[in-house]
């Protein structure tokens, strides 16, 4: 059965080069617009991963990820930040708020797929 991943992103372009390269390894995909979008999409299902941008509008992707975490379905659920910022304090709120890796736009899939590859277990 294919793993779920979720991609949060205010960019409809970003969304879409994230879940080609996703569907194209095999992942099933859940876009959400911003914070309070993908809270809403995030009705119990499993989710395997959610990569998320941090500055977003309606809420931005750190106060997500700490919202998200609060909900016992998705406490464990590893989070990869998909974001212009790498400044280390905005790393560091991240990582505080239950973010496991950090990748910096401009990508390469290839690279993102390596994060993603590493936070779920086959």
């Amino acid at each position: 059965m294919a793993k779920t991943i979720m991609v949060v992103d205010d960019s409809a372009s970003l969304r879409q080069v994230v879940g080609i390269a996703l569907k194209g390894a095999g992942y099933d995909v859940i876009e959400a617009c911003d914070g309070k979008d993908a809270l809403a999409k995030l009705t119990g299902q499993k989710v395997h991963l959610v990569i998320s941008d941090v500055n977003m509008p309606n809420m931005d992707g750190i106060s997500f990820v700490k919202a998200m975490k609060q909900n016992a379905a998705y406490k464990f659920t590893p989070v990869i930040m998909l974001t212009t910022e790498a400044g280390e304090a905005k790393k560091g709120e991240g990582q505080a708020a239950g973010a496991k890796a950090w990748v910096v736009k401009p990508f390469q899939p290839p690279q993102m797929l390596s994060a993603v590859s590493k936070l779920i277990m086959p």
